[in-house]
């Protein structure tokens, strides 16, 4: 056992001016170029302040540190201040180094740290904390001499690179999944026009939320008061999880519970998200919208809201969605109540409408239930990468051998 500090050093390397290349750190790709991962421009004007990574170095984001977000520089570069650079000691193998972090008795470590770090603030709406290098250095870790660091490292690149094929593979096929259950829906509402007369004239009444500030955590709704995020729409369906619990000391506000039937729509999200719709399923008596999703009661003798959950998520009313949609960013762009009111919809009679829902339901459950079975491949795929790496970087199988 020996302190990460004597394995790794820190670096803090800045040269203004120098011309290198903007750096990212991803979960599954590594240390790879920011334009790998996205055209957005650069937020800082200038580079000058931002820190130096050499080919061989180790990088981490600070506050993703947990989800396994470090890796391997292969080139030099320039990364942000959220990052924690480091350096092996003569003796030391980086891609080693790299499993060790990304193994669950590191982590736990990491873990049995945290209440002495401070809090990186908000993220998104939950509470992040930032990993320094400082912290990492305090750990007792396994290192191995360096020859059997390398045979340790060589076993897990191969492995681990077996079980990513195999993930990459389901997830393809998650895609081609989607992608076929979207097909049907555009077919079951092709019949829609999008013309005459609006969605509105089949609209009873609308509410819309507030948004206090409320704890982290979610609640169920029934039994204490919780405040719904904009992600209770995401994908046309009702998720009554995604919400915050109020505090106590905030007032409810009865009047903007959802209720059975409601027809709610996302009004402030992402170009892809924004827009969304689903319809609640269950009664949820403390179950409050938040400002940025709009419930709308429908004239059910005219329209099954189920259906215009399908209309709403079609690629031609994305279309004129995303068109009405405003914003500085595609991060988040808001649609007006007006807006959605007024989209052109010309609803077939209710019957009608029921009969396509019904069939829809037929053809989407047969592939939703095939998404879910590759969903828990892809749980326990990961779950088997990460006891792999434990394993191997904890001595518990000696992989000499194995290679």
């Amino acid at each position: 056992m020996t302190r990460f500090g004597a394995a790794m050093q820190k670096i803090d390397e800045r040269i203004p001016g120098v011309d290198l290349p903007l750096m990212s750190v991803s979960q599954t790709k590594g240390v790879v170029r920011r334009s790998e991962l996205t055209d957005a421009p650069q937020r800082a004007e200038s580079l000058d302040a931002y820190k130096v990574c050499r080919k061989g170095d180790v990088v981490f984001n600070k506050m993703k540190i947990r989800s396994g977000a470090m890796g391997i520089a292969y080139e030099d570069g320039l990364v942000t201040y959220h990052y924690e650079v480091m350096r092996p000691r003569k003796g030391m193998d980086s891609r080693y180094i790299v499993h060790l972090m990304k193994s669950s008795w590191f982590t736990s470590e990491l873990i049995a740290r945290e209440r002495g770090i401070s809090a990186g603030g908000e993220h998104g709406g939950i509470r992040t904390t930032e990993v320094p290098f400082t912290v990492l250095r305090t750990i007792d870790v396994l290192l191995p001499e360096i020859n059997e660091q390398r045979v340790i490292a060589d076993y897990l690149d191969r492995e681990t690179a077996r079980i990513d094929t195999l993930v990459g593979e389901q997830q393809r096929l998650i895609e081609m999944l989607r992608e076929r259950r979207l097909a049907a829906v555009e077919e079951a509402v092709s019949i829609v026009a999008t013309r005459g007369a609006r969605l509105k004239h089949v609209i009873r009444s609308v509410r819309q939320g507030w948004s206090p500030q409320c704890y982290s955590w979610p609640a169920d709704g029934v039994e204490t008061w919780a405040v719904l995020k904009a992600g209770a729409a995401n994908g046309g369906r009702f998720r009554p999880t995604e919400n915050k619990e109020l505090p106590e000391d905030e007032v409810p506000r009865p009047d903007i519970v959802v209720t059975r039937g409601d027809l709610i729509v996302s009004r402030a999200n992402t170009r892809e998200l924004v827009g969304s719709a689903a319809v609640v399923e269950g009664d949820f008596p403390r179950l409050m919208l938040c400002d940025k999703l709009y419930a709308f009661s429908l004239d059910e003798s005219r329209a099954d809201a189920r259906f215009v959950v399908a209309v709403l998520g079609s690629r031609r009313w994305r279309d004129l969605i995303e068109l009405e949609a405003t914003g500085a960013s595609n991060s988040m762009l808001n649609i007006s109540q007006s807006d959605i009111v007024n989209l052109p919809m010309l609803l077939p009679p209710v019957d009608e409408q029921r009969r396509i829902v019904a069939h829809l339901d037929g053809e989407t459950a047969k592939i939703d239930q095939l998404i879910a079975e590759t969903e828990r491949f892809l749980e326990l795929a990961r779950e088997r990468r990460s006891a792999l790496i434990t394993a191997a970087v904890t001595g518990q199988i000696d992989v000499r051998g194995a290679l």
